[in-house]
């Protein structure tokens, strides 16, 4: 971690401009920002499942698209 002192007669706007600088140069702002929304991948079991759930889903909404009970904007959704 960088340790940041104010230097002898500086004021605090020129401090905290100087702060601002070496933090953006540094990109560790960037970096804590980036793992703050991280979001976790799926496990396999998972990713199948979903894949699973979503050739269910394709294969109904066809055929109730076929049998004519489904428009071509809906979406049957459970």
């Amino acid at each position: 971690m960088t340790e940041f002192k104010r230097k002898k007669n500086e004021n605090f706007e020129t401090f905290l401009r100087r702060f601002n600088k070496k933090l953006i140069q540094s990109k560790k702002l960037n970096t804590i920002k980036e793992r703050q929304y991280l979001i976790p991948k799926k496990n396999k079991s998972a990713q199948k499942q979903r894949a699973l759930k979503g050739i269910k889903l394709n294969s109904k909404n066809t055929y109730l698209k076929k049998i004519g009970k489904l428009k071509d904007n809906e979406k049957f959704t459970k």
